[in-house]
């Protein structure tokens, strides 16, 4: 496994990057300041590292009509690696699960899931999660109102960073 350090400029372009995938390379060049050809290259080495594993559009949930955001735990009631395997790759093909956790503690996987309605909730956990042959346990927690949405991560442009590439 290789080490790759990353210095306060590539931490500035990843830090400019996580708050606007659509900039050009000449805007994020004036404003980590660095002439467009080097910073274009730290970018390609950032994305080659795997550093930077894509850019997206994030859309307004409420927006879009999905106005449901829940949170679900999961406990299976077999803990073989074929039935974690079969689940993940069951939930994978569900829409409305926006992320899945494989944890520790009291459930086996937290999902995120973002729906229209409570209707098409419980249609998720009653027509879709709680048929899966080994799943023991679904309890679910509304999201009254987000607080906080961050999708940057906290890195400090202050320091170098070594990373494993």
């Amino acid at each position: 496994m290789n080490m790759l350090t990353l210095d306060g400029i590539d931490i500035k372009i990843l830090n400019e990057l996580q708050n606007d995938a659509n900039l050009t390379n000449v805007q994020l060049s004036e404003r980590v300041h660095l002439s467009p050809s080097p910073c274009l290259a730290r970018v390609k080495n950032l994305e080659k590292s795997g550093i930077i594993e894509k850019r997206i559009t994030l859309l307004n949930p409420k927006v879009m009509g999905l106005e449901i955001n829940a949170y679900i735990q999961v406990t299976l009631d077999k803990h073989i690696q074929s039935a974690i395997e079969k689940f993940r790759e069951l939930v994978d093909l569900f829409p409305e699960v926006m992320e899945c956790n494989w944890m520790t503690g009291d459930c086996d996987f937290l999902l995120r899931v973002v729906v229209q309605d409570i209707e098409e909730l419980e249609r998720l956990i009653a027509g879709k999660l709680a048929k899966i042959d080994f799943v023991a346990n679904i309890r679910s927690n509304l999201v009254l109102k987000q607080i906080t949405r961050k999708t940057a991560l906290p890195i400090n442009s202050s320091r170098t960073l070594r990373i494993r590439a």
